[in-house]
């Protein structure tokens, strides 16, 4: 086991700074997570980031905001900018439930204390920190400023907010996996010599890819989309709707386009993003020198989010899933970039280290676990392409599904008795039948493998819903594919002589999903003989295709109108169905199956009366 010293984390405290030799930082990051040093937590990346590139970087875990703000003055005027982010979730969603319930705990702070954030994180520590250094630029990033870069739904406060650079008063915003645009930053912020000022900074950053910023006069270029303004969106839900489908797809091109958005007397301007990290990029950002703990002040107390993660391997980036509900291809991207074998090998080495590792990964994964090396087999193809997803409709006949690499990954890590595959599995690769034989038989090699040797008695799938109808809102595969994969599933635990469990996810509530959708869905789970478990409300989250449409009435691709269950009594009416099986919801269900004319399901939930 390696021991380390105070000054292997990136200081917190003014003494920290002293112990280093510094008299001076060059950035200063808030956060509103703990401080954990590990390559999950997005704070932690862009503070070894920016070390690696010679930088004094500190890091302010959770600030208090309520007090005599002492956390944001104890170290002093960064000499390049102040970095922000409100943690790993969007703040909203960490403190609330989808009925808009307070949380009573909190996964990133130690000993899960809910009171340690507030709310919106990334408007109040910007808004503290201008008053206090009014000269000095605030960068926001994270998945809270990512998603609300431009005018969006806020389900919490039930309205349409602006760009969140709006509210904050911030000078610009990374959206979307920050490494490269950061580094750029910081690299023509070093070759300034003076303090700049706002119109300066502006001026510096107006061409980095991935950033976004306000201006008073943007000249518009050749292939600039100009989106309806937050004015228009305020007063027609149509427009709102319809700005979304240019937002997302040019968040999924190779080549995207500049968005600028009126608000007010301000343009928002969007920069495209950069292209995807090569291999290289992203083994570099991994393999900085991480202690993967948390901090040391937080000795003898218990982080949940660090406890889940400690001991799993994140083998690549990005989802081409494209489910209307997730922000992840939002954030990361729907191009998969993969880490090489030698970085995570070296990963697994490290956590072998660690002293209460037991030689059991618990997931060896990625944002779907099955995706790791899986690109377009022509990447000009790719280059044309503006499809949101890559397996939805169908999958695409120029996407390579070879599982042979993580087969290869699975086989080849030293001092592991075990390796777990919590993440979601995709089950419409492992069902798809591709034109080559041995890519076929890679699937059917990877789904053995993973159902007999890599699943830790619960293996987890989403199939989200039953009704085929929804889930072509969802952008999810037939239900019928989910029925295909659980014989599988049976057969082979069947034939290795196992027990395990197949665990789905389903979602009430989602655009498109009807009462009688979920009366359907009680009868086909209970048909299956599950009771459910894994269940959730549909929580609209800035910047979803769902959001947009429940927040609208309106598809944003097709402008067609789309019903969304948003009342208390029917989003309650729709979850009730998940717990059939339940006595105290029996007479609740009867009774609204009665209202709303399927007294034909009653005997099919509950036998002839």
């Amino acid at each position: 086991m390696k021991e380390y010293r105070l000054t292997d984390w990136l200081p917190t405290t003014k003494k920290e700074v002293e112990l280093r030799g510094w008299d001076e930082l060059d950035v200063i990051l808030f956060s509103g997570d703990a401080y954990v040093d590990h390559p999950s937590f997005g704070a932690a990346v862009i503070g070894r980031i920016l070390e690696a590139e010679g930088l004094r970087v500190a890091i302010i875990p959770q600030p208090n905001w309520r007090d005599d703000l002492r956390d944001f003055k104890k170290l002093g005027r960064p000499r390049l900018f102040f970095g922000i982010s409100a943690g790993s979730m969007d703040s909203m969603v960490n403190k609330y439930t989808a009925n808009k319930r307070l949380r009573s705990d909190d996964a990133y702070t130690p000993d899960a204390r809910p009171d340690m954030r507030p709310e919106y994180p990334s408007i109040v520590y910007t808004q503290i920190l201008k008053k206090l250094f009014p000269d000095v630029p605030v960068v926001l990033g994270g998945i809270e400023a990512s998603m609300r870069r431009l005018t969006h739904y806020d389900y919490w406060q039930d309205r349409v907010r602006p760009s969140i650079l709006l509210d904050s008063g911030a000078d610009s915003l990374i959206y979307g996996m920050g490494e490269k645009p950061v580094v750029e930053l910081t690299e023509r912020l070093k070759r300034q010599q003076t303090q700049m000022d706002a119109p300066s900074f502006k001026k510096l950053i107006a061409d980095i890819p991935q950033m976004v910023y306000l201006d008073k006069e943007v000249v518009v270029q050749e292939g600039d989309i100009t989106l309806f303004s937050h004015e228009e969106c305020l007063k027609d839900k149509k427009k709102e709707a319809a700005n979304f489908r240019h937002i997302e797809e040019e968040s999924n091109k190779y080549t995207a386009s500049r968005i600028l958005q009126k608000s007010g007397k301000l343009t928002v301007v969007v920069n495209p993003p950069y292209p995807p990290l090569t291999e290289a990029e992203l083994d570099r950002s991994f393999d900085l020198p991480y202690t993967r703990l948390p901090h040391p002040k937080y000795k003898g107390k218990r982080i949940p989010a660090y406890d889940m993660i400690k001991f799993s391997v994140n083998l690549h980036r990005g989802c081409f899933g494209g489910c209307a509900f997730c922000t992840i291809s939002a954030h990361q991207g729907k191009f998969i970039v993969s880490r090489s074998k030698e970085s995570i090998r070296k990963e697994v080495k490290a956590i072998t280290e660690l002293p209460d590792f037991k030689g059991y990964l618990s997931d060896l994964g990625g944002p779907s676990a099955n995706m790791y090396r899986m690109k377009g087999r022509d990447e000009a193809v790719c280059r044309k392409c503006k499809r949101p997803s890559c397996i939805y409709p169908k999958v695409c006949p120029n996407l390579n599904t070879d599982h042979r690499p993580l087969l290869d990954i699975l086989d080849a890590l030293p001092g592991i008795k075990k390796s777990f595959i919590g993440s979601g599995v995709r089950y419409d690769l492992l069902l798809h039948q591709s034109k080559d034989p041995n890519t076929n038989k890679s699937t059917q090699e990877y789904t053995r493998e993973l159902i007999a040797r890599h699943v830790s008695g619960r293996l987890k799938v989403a199939p989200e819903h039953t009704s085929d109808r929804v889930l072509n809102i969802m952008r999810k595969p037939p239900f019928s594919q989910f029925g295909e994969f659980k014989k599988i599933f049976d057969r082979i635990n069947h034939e290795e002589g196992l027990r395990q469990q197949l665990i789905p996810y389903f979602i009430s509530s989602h655009p498109g999903c009807k009462e009688e959708d979920m009366a359907e869905l009680a009868v086909i789970t209970k048909r299956l003989d599950f009771h459910l478990e894994q269940v959730q409300d549909f929580t609209p989250t800035p910047m979803t295709v769902a959001t947009e449409a429940w927040y609208t009435g309106f598809h944003p691709y097709t402008l067609e109108p789309v019903f969304s269950a948003k009342t208390q009594r029917e989003k309650l009416a729709q979850r009730q169905f998940f717990f059939w099986y339940k006595p105290e919801e029996r007479r609740n269900i009867i009774n609204e199956l009665r209202r709303i004319g399927r007294t034909d399901l009653i005997d099919k939930l509950y036998g002839k009366r």
